[in-house]
């Protein structure tokens, strides 16, 4: 038996990247997913195809987490399609992990930069929360994705650091309001991991990644595959008395 049999799990921004690597992951111990993406559906139908052939369900759904106007129907369409492929109404797991990175100094920092972080790092992350709680079963797990950037400070993240600071704070929120529903929520921080997000600037200065590598205990960047089993042991059993805390996975970066 599998860690995460018979368990439904609702990935945001799944179709690439680290949040594919977290619905794999999810999927390779037993869990059906429930996959989203912003613009590119012929990604997502990847990731729903790599999924089934692990032998796990899964369905792909459009949602750009700076609408949060849409939210209502998202989750209409999500409460249908579980009824109609699962026999249910409710999901498992909830990991928000959806989002964008700016790279800009605080001087620099448009508002239209910063209203953006806002609408997808932070109150999307709120919002979409809020929306599922209805739909998601006692004893359900939230997981929702922060950075290192909260922690050690590098110039030019201001705007976005912050939008994650917030959300760790969110994260310790919900751990004790849902405490009383058996609901566990956490933060994984991520430190510099060679992702879609962040290939260009790795590819466009070749000592950006050599630099990464030397303030980190591990001697390397991340990929993305050292994220995804952490979310996925999150989602398990095995970690149901751990509630309210930020893991921090970035080998060991500005110890």
């Amino acid at each position: 038996m599998k860690n995460l049999d018979n368990k439904i799990a609702l990935v945001t921004g799944s179709s690439r990247g680290l949040g594919k690597e977290m619905a794999i992951r999810l999927a390779q111990q037993g869990a059906d997913i429930l996959v989203t993406y912003n613009s590119n559906s012929t990604l997502a139908d990847e990731t729903v195809k790599e999924i089934e052939a692990l032998g796990q369900k899964a369905l792909a759904f459009q949602l750009n987490v700076g609408d949060a106007h849409s939210f209502d129907t998202f989750f209409l369409n999500i409460k249908t399609s579980l009824e109609q492929h699962w026999n249910t109404s409710k999901f498992d797991i909830l990991v928000n992990n959806a989002g964008i990175i700016a790279h800009e100094m605080v001087a620099e920092t448009s508002e239209t930069t910063f209203d953006n972080l806002v609408n997808i790092q932070l109150k999307g992350p709120f919002f979409i929360t809020q929306k599922a709680l209805p739909l998601l079963n006692d004893g359900g797990r939230i997981i929702n994705i922060s950075t290192g950037l909260a922690r050690f400070s590098l110039p030019g993240y201001g705007a976005y650091a912050s939008m994650k600071a917030g959300i760790e704070a969110f994260t310790r929120y919900l751990a004790k309001e849902l405490g009383s529903r058996q609901i566990t929520a956490n933060v994984v921080a991520p430190g510099a991991i060679n992702t879609d997000m962040n290939k260009d600037a790795l590819e466009n200065n070749p000592e950006l990644e050599k630099i990464l590598s030397s303030v980190t205990a591990l001697g390397r960047v991340g990929v993305a595959k050292d994220i995804g089993g952490v979310v996925a042991f999150l989602a398990s059993e095995d970690a149901r008395w751990i509630n309210g805390q930020r893991i921090e996975a970035s080998g060991g970066m500005f110890l």
